[in-house]
């Protein structure tokens, strides 16, 4: 065997058949979601319908948040250049780092962390979560998934939360998550209400997720978004015009309802 035989457990491809963890990739199409395949694919087994719901509901979360995120004005910047979709795509993603999209994994850390504590030390967790809140602070440090430049109460927290519940996957880390939030504005002074992000850095943290992962779900939910942004500046807009990242309006349809 050659030294440079290397195995993965992911995919098996032969003549006539391609198999995903293990599932002819044939027999899953229109039996699971989409959302199902990425939870398949990412952890090895195949998910309820009730995990596929709620991954439906994160990826839907965070499919566009208008036209001032960095990755939208990245990647309509670059499309106006002339550049292909996909180069156009990629810049957006890559404008995807720690202060844009990198809050779920730095969340997910967090509230790992404080399970862990509460285990190992036995305190309470509004006790874990008021030392980690001034260790923090003492360090000059932010806690990643709360408060937002725009929203005083997510929406999509909200709907998220509730949905949780409903599912059966409103467990610890929901809790701690919470916690969170009363512990910032007691230590703080100030309210800062649990983001779409910490909402889904608890919620991969309940389906066990590896928080290294956690980033990939905004990735994965974003794309969509900025196809649209693309190919709206690609069909409507100049070439190499200046783009000013807030003098914009909304021109689309008026709200509607399901």
């Amino acid at each position: 065997m050659s030294e440079l035989h290397w195995k993965t457990a992911i995919t098996k491809i032969e003549p006539n058949k391609i198999f995903l963890r293990g599932y002819p990739l044939h027999e899953l199409m229109g039996r699971i979601t989409f959302s199902q395949a990425i939870y398949l694919a990412l952890k090895g087994e195949l998910p309820s319908e009730k995990v596929g719901k709620l991954i439906d509901a994160i990826l839907v979360s965070s499919i566009d948040h208008g036209a001032t995120p960095p990755s939208v004005l990245t990647a309509r910047t670059v499309v106006s250049t002339g550049a292909d979709l996909n180069s156009a795509v990629s810049a957006g993603i890559l404008a995807i780092s720690k202060y844009h999209g990198g809050a779920i994994e730095e969340a997910m850390g967090v509230f790992e962390d404080a399970l862990k504590r509460m285990g190992e030390k036995g305190l309470s967790e509004e006790e874990v979560v008021s030392e980690i809140i001034k260790e923090k602070k003492e360090k000059g440090e932010r806690i990643s998934g709360f408060g937002h430049r725009i929203h005083t109460k997510d929406p999509r927290t909200q709907k998220l939360f509730s949905l949780a519940k409903e599912l059966g996957f409103s467990g610890k880390y929901v809790s701690i998550a919470k916690a969170f939030e009363k512990g910032l504005e007691k230590v703080l002074g100030k309210t800062l209400p649990i983001n779409v992000d910490g909402a889904i850095a608890a919620l991969l943290c309940e389906l066990g997720i590896p928080k290294e992962l956690g980033n990939s779900f905004f990735i994965m939910a974003r794309v969509p978004g900025l196809i649209a942004h693309i190919y709206e500046e690609k069909t409507r807009m100049k070439p190499m015009r200046k783009i000013h990242p807030t003098d914009h309006e909304y021109d689309g349809p008026e709200e509607r309802k399901l």
